[in-house]
């Protein structure tokens, strides 16, 4: 894997508590720059032949309109596809909703941002970054290590040996540190979270 540390830091991230007609959200945005071009990258997170070779194998329609299912994972549906610039889908449910967008970062290389957001409901408070946020950044190094031509055979094995688990659990505390300076969440909450966060993505650590 590729460094540890320098992966973790190529990745931004931000938590923030909003208002909005159907209530108020927590969101929660990734931000990395890949080394590629935009019409690539849109490809890679499009493109059902090329996204089991960094995510996992994804069926249906994928298209404005279509429903999508994640391979033992989340399902859902397109709400816009914009190419290449703007996919904005629901994920594991109706009120649970990524927008990914993608813009021209200088010669050949792409700023990808990634935002998640869900009822306050659903996610306690800011703290519920912890349930999403780690699984993003995982997402955010496999396609990084994809555009760089570093291939694997099973994304989620790859995601699941100890130096995947070892990135997810700093991975946590990059997280962790984001939720406290958003100011969305007390310190047990947060605290709670880190706790269930390291269960789910690095149990054997």
């Amino acid at each position: 894997m590729q460094d540890i540390t320098e992966q973790l830091e190529a990745i931004r991230r931000e938590v923030a508590r909003r208002g909005g007609d159907s209530g108020e959200t927590v969101a929660v945005l990734v931000r990395r720059t890949y080394r590629a071009d935009v019409t690539d990258v849109w490809n890679a997170i499009t493109d059902a032949d090329r996204l089991p070779r960094w995510f996992a194998p994804v069926s249906g329609d994928l298209r404005e309109g279509g429903s999508f299912q994640v391979e033992n994972m989340a399902s859902g549906d397109i709400l816009q596809c914009r190419p290449p610039k703007l996919l904005r889908m629901t994920y594991g449910g109706p009120t649970s909703i990524v927008e990914v967008r993608l813009s021209a970062s200088g010669a050949d290389a792409t700023d990808l941002e990634v935002e998640h957001t869900v009822p306050v409901a659903m996610a306690g408070s800011g703290a519920g970054a912890l349930y999403v946020g780690p699984g993003w950044d995982q997402g955010l190094l496999m396609l990084a290590r994809h555009l760089a031509g570093d291939t694997t055979e099973d994304p989620l094995a790859d995601q699941n040996s100890l130096p995947g688990q070892e990135f997810s659990r700093r991975s946590i505390q990059a997280w962790a540190d984001a939720i406290r300076a958003s100011g969305t969440a007390t310190e047990d909450e947060i605290n709670a979270s880190v706790t269930a966060a390291a269960t789910h993505f690095a149990p054997d650590l």
